[in-house]
């Protein structure tokens, strides 16, 4: 594995697949997965410009955002915390989605079983 000054500053990529809505990176060997990634939001104002070709061409406000990696939260804060940080994103604490997890894997296994 290298370490911090050993890696590449390799630039993640997002990308779909053709008939999926949930993109994914794909992450070099010898890479370790991001950690954040940063995104321009970007929305049209509704005003234009002039082009370069006297066309008009949308005007955007941009806003830069980050998004974070859960599982390197998971590993560097407290349980507690990181419980306040899931519910903060909508979802259930740990321990109650592991449970709704489980019940759900049990259903798909009966499911499969029956067929």
């Amino acid at each position: 594995m290298k370490t911090k000054t050993q890696r590449t500053q390799w630039v993640p990529e997002i990308l779909y697949e053709e008939n999926s809505q949930i993109p994914f990176i794909e992450v070099p060997e010898g890479e370790e997965d991001p950690t954040k990634l940063f995104i321009s939001i970007m929305r049209k104002t509704g005003e234009v410009e002039p082009g370069e070709d006297g066309s008009e061409l949308p005007i955007y406000d941009m806003n830069l955002e980050m998004f974070v990696n859960i599982q390197s939260l998971k590993n560097k804060i407290s349980p507690q915390l990181y419980d306040e940080v899931r519910m903060a994103l909508g979802l259930k604490p740990l321990k109650e989605a592991m449970v709704a997890g489980m019940a759900i894997t049990e259903k798909i296994r009966s499911n499969v079983e029956k067929k």
